[in-house]
This record gives structure tokens, C-alpha cells and sequence, in this order.
């Protein structure tokens, strides 16, 4: 077990006997425990009834969070003409095509998300050894026509991409310690659909094992799957 400080210990203390929790009092408790200088992110934890290792047990997919996750992201587009232009003014931090290829394979990387239009993906391949999973995907939504609207969504933190790992779990922001109970919920029950609806048709028996959530800093409370499952599906 590995060494945990008294500022974890302590709030470990008041998220109870680690028993599933309904969405709204195990939110509670996250805030509660919360104890950091800062305004920590909420994060949540799924382990899904899947096995990655298998091609057609992937889950992979992009939601829109209702009230976003408090995050800034700072955004550079592939996109030419009128599409550039669209993407500038809806708030892109950098745009480019060929120029951008150039400097990226100068070793710039300042940017938390890379998004294309389909037309210049063929130019963007020359840089799938550099960007690796950071290259734009179509079934993430980050190759689209519709730009400016992605960008949007990216640049407010609504937008937020999931992906299940080895271990069959998918890690995901759903907010600011911050934000109201309510609005942390409702952004839970979005992701929760998400992943429902992204669910492989291969994928037999349990497939919500177990949902947690936590603060930055704080402690994991586990939520009841099949309460946050009903929310998700109203």
C-alpha cells in the first residue's frame, strides 16, 4: 500500500466505509474531502465489462459535457481558406497547414488538442510518428468540417474524449471541485451515457463494473452503477 500524507489520510476520514454511494452523496463527499490550495479537478474512473486486447472491445468516443470541466485548452487546427478562417474565429490558438506541419516536425508542441478538416489529413499522416495518440482521429472527433464548432466546444472544456485503457478502465475529467453539486452530476450522467451508447455489441454480461470519483487530490468514493446507470439513461 503506498505511503499516503495526513492531508489524504485525514480526508479519506470523510468519505466513510467505501461503500457504493448514490451520484449526488458521493459528490458531496468528494467536495467535502477536497483539501488543496487550488480548485482541484473532479475525475472519474469507469471499469468496463471489456477486454481492450481485442480490436472489437475498444471503447473509444467524444462527449459534450453540459457544464464542461473547468479546464483551458489551448487548440491548433489543420484547416485551409475559409475553414481556417473559421477556426480562428472561433477561438483556435494557431492554425496552419503546410506551415504547421513544419513546425511541428521542428519540435513544437504547445497545444493540448490537435484537430483537422478531412481534406488536409493526408498532409497531417506525415506526422503520425511525432503526434502518436495525440494525431487527430476521426472517431474521436477531431478530424471534422464542422470546425469551428468543435473548437468551441474544446476551447470552453465541454468536449472531452474517452478512451478505455489496458486494464479495461476509462479515465475522464468531469469537473471542478468548485462547481456545484448538481452540475457535476449532470456532467457525470452525460459521460456515463457516453459510454453506454459506446458500448461494443460483443461486450457481454456487466459491463458498468464499477464508477469512481475523486478530487486531484483526495480520495476515491465509489458510486452505485446501477443508480448512476438510470440517471444517465432519463
Amino acid at each position: 500500500m503506498p505511503n499516503r500524507g495526513k492531508r489524504y489520510l485525514a480526508a479519506a476520514e470523510t468519505v466513510g466505509d467505501g461503500a457504493p454511494r448514490d451520484p449526488v452523496e458521493a459528490v458531496e463527499q468528494v467536495k467535502q474531502a477536497a483539501s488543496a490550495k487550488f480548485d482541484e479537478t473532479v475525475d472519474i474512473a469507469v471499469r468496463l465489462g471489456v477486454d481492450p486486447k481485442h480490436g472489437d472491445q475498444m471503447v473509444r468516443g467524444v462527449t459534450t459535457l453540459p457544464y464542461g470541466t473547468g479546464k483551458s485548452h489551448k487548440v491548433a487546427v489543420f484547416a485551409k481558406g475559409d475553414k481556417a478562417k473559421e477556426a480562428e474565429d472561433a477561438g483556435a490558438d494557431v492554425v496552419g497547414a503546410e506551415d504547421l506541419v513544419t513546425k511541428i516536425q521542428g519540435g513544437w508542441a504547445d497545444f493540448d488538442v490537435l484537430l483537422a478538416t478531412p481534406d488536409l489529413m493526408g498532409m497531417v499522416g506525415k506526422l503520425g510518428g511525432i503526434l502518436r495518440a495525440r494525431m487527430p482521429n476521426q472517431k474521436a472527433g477531431t478530424v471534422t468540417m464542422d470546425i469551428g464548432s468543435v473548437v468551441k466546444d474544446v476551447k470552453t472544456a465541454s468536449r472531452v474524449e474517452f478512451r478505455v485503457e489496458k486494464a479495461g478502465i476509462v479515465h475522464a475529467p468531469v469537473g471542478k471541485v468548485s462547481f456545484p453539486t448538481e452540475n457535476i452530476v449532470e456532467n457525470l450522467a452525460a459521460l456515463i451515457a457516453a459510454l453506454i451508447k459506446a458500448k461494443p455489441s460483443v461486450a457481454k454480461g456487466r459491463y458498468l463494473r464499477r464508477i469512481t470519483i475523486s478530487s486531484t487530490m483526495g480520495p476515491g468514493v465509489d458510486i452505485d452503477t446501477q443508480k448512476m446507470q438510470a440517471m444517465a439513461e432519463k
